[in-house]
């Protein structure tokens, strides 16, 4: 995210948690609260860096064609910053179409397994940065946590004293 803001001369970046991902409704995750607040600690004293409860607050599943309406009524360009693997499934989110034109799609370029053999029409609209990358995954977060295994250097020592305090990730 600092490698997008710095180069695309951004004047902000808000981080914006959803309440349920509409691509894992059948998975139990970590309460909204939660997330937000490891969000703030995370990303606190980064004046450039915002989060967002806009979606925590509508207590449903969040489409990002919603959020994007939405903040359309406060911003007029909007950079929707999203990983190369969510680029692949695109074509799968509500309203790609209308939200393609809302926005400037930035593609953060992560490893993945497989590239696909024929990209679709997103991939052109689409800016792919080269940017770092940084082999952290949450997943492996919380297997870690739940493994009782170091977290040191994944994750901010503050959001690693909320897990903790919070016994976050444990079952």
């Amino acid at each position: 995210a600092e490698e997008v803001y710095k180069y695309h001369h951004l004047s902000k970046i808000i981080f914006i948690p959803n309440f349920i991902s509409p691509h894992k409704t059948d998975k139990i995750i970590t309460s909204p609260q939660h997330r937000l607040r490891m969000l703030d600690l995370a990303l606190e004293g980064i004046n450039h860096f915002e989060v967002s409860d806009i979606e925590l607050k509508k207590t449903d599943v969040s489409f990002t064609i919603n959020t994007i309406s939405e903040l359309k009524k406060i911003y007029s360009d909007i950079e929707l910053i999203i990983g190369y693997d969510n680029l692949i499934e695109f074509s799968t989110w509500k309203q790609p179409d209308e939200l393609i034109e809302l926005v400037t799609l930035v593609v953060m370029d992560r490893k993945i397994k497989s590239h696909p053999q024929n990209p679709d029409k997103y991939f052109d609209k689409a800016v792919i940065l080269d940017t770092p990358q940084i082999e952290i995954s949450a997943s492996e977060i919380r297997n870690r946590v739940r493994n009782n295994l170091p977290v040191n250097f994944l994750v901010p020592q503050k959001v690693m004293e909320y897990i903790n305090s919070n016994n976050l990730y444990k079952e």
